[in-house]
């Protein structure tokens, strides 16, 4: 269903009273980026995939020590609410009754396809601007990944590509190996 145009800026309140006064809907993929609700692109077998693969690699090694979010929104301040792929959350006895906030993330994963330069230019900046410590952009056409580190000042400062037959350990997860080809598929 093609989005109806919508005037921001909005709030994230606003923008989650959209849902619940049933102008944006469940199946509506959209995100809150910079107070404007845009339209996300559908998500075709690859990138799918490649999500279930992150899935399963993480609830393998972390169950017990991180949270697994798949595509949920997450709360990056007043006018900001994306919905990356996959985030690994702090664990909390409260499950998160509400979206998780950026002190919560650990790490934050956004599969591309078709939407490498908005995920580069758009999204990991205002993931770094909020401070989440590690941030990776699976990019399926390029058949790599961009593992980002140390935010500082809207961009991360240590930036490592990382293509197939090499692995990544995670910031927060040094007893975790990642192969990229598992990732890639």
């Amino acid at each position: 269903m093609a989005l109806r145009p919508l005037k921001g800026p909005f709030t994230v309140d606003t923008y989650q009273r959209l849902g619940a006064l049933g102008i944006l809907g469940e199946d509506d993929r959209v995100e809150l980026i910079g107070g404007q609700v845009v339209e996300m692109s559908p998500i075709g077998d690859r990138h799918a995939s490649c999500v279930r693969r992150l899935n399963g690699l993480f609830a393998r090694h972390l169950l017990d020590v991180a949270v697994i979010d798949v595509q949920n929104p997450v709360v990056l301040g007043e006018r900001d609410a994306p919905q990356p792929d996959v985030t690994l959350l702090k664990p909390r006895a409260d499950a998160y009754p509400h979206h998780p906030r950026a002190e919560d993330i650990l790490l934050v994963i956004e599969v591309a396809d078709t939407t490498v330069a908005y995920d580069r230019d758009v999204k990991l900046p205002l993931y770094a601007r909020v401070g989440i410590p590690e941030a990776w952009l699976v990019d399926l056409a390029s058949d790599r990944i961009q593992v980002c580190r140390e935010p500082a000042a809207g961009r991360y400062a240590s930036v490592r590509v990382v293509s197939r037959g090499n692995t990544i350990t995670p910031l927060h997860f040094p007893n975790m190996t990642v192969a990229a080809d598992d990732v890639l598929g």
